[in-house]
């Protein structure tokens, strides 16, 4: 819990998972990635796509569990979790911040 804990307030995640990310927020980094996109002159025809995967990296950057453990860069903070036990689930975090 402690490692997790540390993992939470060194790198500040909006959610713990896919879930918990408010719909507004995605469709708001879906827009910043094809107006992105655009302005590198991609193809209009390719940014669903490519969008897809800059939000799969936008969960992996911003959920708890998506994040790379920063203890150990080889593994998700989830497959950490498992590693220590697999009936270990985490239900929700809170990050405290002060000044």
């Amino acid at each position: 819990a402690k490692n997790v804990a540390m993992q939470a307030a060194a790198m500040n995640p909006i959610a713990l998972n896919e879930a918990g990310v408010d719909a507004a927020i995605i469709e708001k980094e879906i827009e910043i990635a094809k107006e992105q996109l655009r302005a590198e002159g991609k193809p209009e025809a390719m940014l669903d796509n490519i969008s897809k995967g800059k939000i799969q990296r936008f969960y992996k950057d911003n959920t708890l569990v998506n994040q790379d453990y920063i203890k150990d860069g080889s593994m998700s903070v989830a497959a950490y979790i498992k590693s220590v036990d697999a009936n270990l689930t985490v239900t929700g975090f809170s990050r405290v911040a002060l000044g």
